[in-house]
């Protein structure tokens, strides 16, 4: 009885540790240029039902680039949930020029990204899973293993941010119409030396979310990624995202170390004034400062 008590403990632990990483290696591209290699992807990926809409070479990783595809079931169960969940609408591949492919996995970014209802989900997220398998190779995962109980309610560190932090929120509209113009404006216009990788818009849902491309010499992603590691591209682009009013992005405490979970204490500190340089650069993009500051 002993013994049966104790394997049962035992199987109990091991289930409410189970972990899972953010990245998954696909299989290897042959040597070309990095535009014939995204190329290639993109048409495996298209072949496989994902839609391209997004393409972000970070300026500084001349040898890296990311993919941004969606797939249709994940975006209506992403429409039927709401709110914050809209940020999850990307699927983002990593390629880079030596061959090297990943993609995010989805059972990790889901289940952070919708947290709660991400049970909801769980069937698109894994046809997700099982196609970009299919599509592009799957090999082992890699970025570090977080316990999958902890990603919906996941940070670093105590003290830090989590996805709900108030700091994520960077400006308020009198209405998602008008925050919508300002996000698109001011990328646009290269406000806070920005661009545009990517945009979803459900404006029934009063939702929409954008990738951006930070292409500051001095704290854009050149800067910070190579500090902590450029084999983590699948996670990039950064995400700006309107719920009816309000625009937001995820605090860089929670988002950089939810992209590089294995990061450690001292690589965090050697890019310490990232997340608020960060935040300042999506506050003058959501239209919270004057754009010529």
């Amino acid at each position: 009885m002993k013994k049966v008590i104790l394997w049962c403990a035992l199987l109990l632990s091991t289930q409410a540790c189970l972990a899972t990483a953010p990245y998954v290696y696909a299989g290897k591209l042959p040597a070309a240029d990095l535009g014939t290699q995204l190329s290639q992807v993109e048409k495996k990926l298209q072949a496989e039902g994902f839609t391209v809409i997004g393409r972000h070479t970070p300026k500084g990783l001349p040898a890296h680039a990311s993919l941004v595809v969606t797939d249709p079931a994940m975006l209506e169960a992403i429409r039927t949930i709401g709110g914050s969940c809209i940020i999850a609408a990307g699927i983002r591949v990593g390629v880079q020029s030596d061959g090297t492919v990943s993609y995010m996995n989805p059972d990790y970014w889901y289940r952070a990204y919708l947290r709660g209802p991400f049970k909801t989900a769980q069937a698109p997220a894994k046809a997700v899973q099982a196609r970009l398998a299919k599509a592009l190779g799957e090999g082992a995962a890699f970025g570090g293993d977080v316990a999958e109980a902890d990603l919906p309610n996941y940070r670093y560190m105590f003290g830090m941010e989590r996805f709900d932090s108030a700091n994520s929120e960077l400006a308020t509209h009198a209405s998602f119409e008008e925050a919508l113009k300002s996000v698109q404006d001011n990328l646009a216009k290269a406000v806070g030396n920005t661009s545009r990788v990517y945009e979803v818009v459900m404006a029934d849902r009063k939702l929409a979310v954008f990738g951006v491309a930070m292409n500051d010499p001095g704290d854009g992603e050149g800067y910070w990624v190579n500090k902590i590691g450029a084999d983590h591209v699948a996670g990039m682009p950064y995400e700006i995202f309107i719920v009816d009013n309000k625009v937001f992005a995820l605090y860089a405490r929670y988002r950089i170390a939810l992209a590089w979970p294995a990061l450690g204490m001292g690589q965090f500190m050697g890019i310490i004034n990232t997340p608020d340089a960060i935040r300042s650069t999506l506050s003058r993009v959501a239209g919270s400062a004057p754009s010529g500051q």
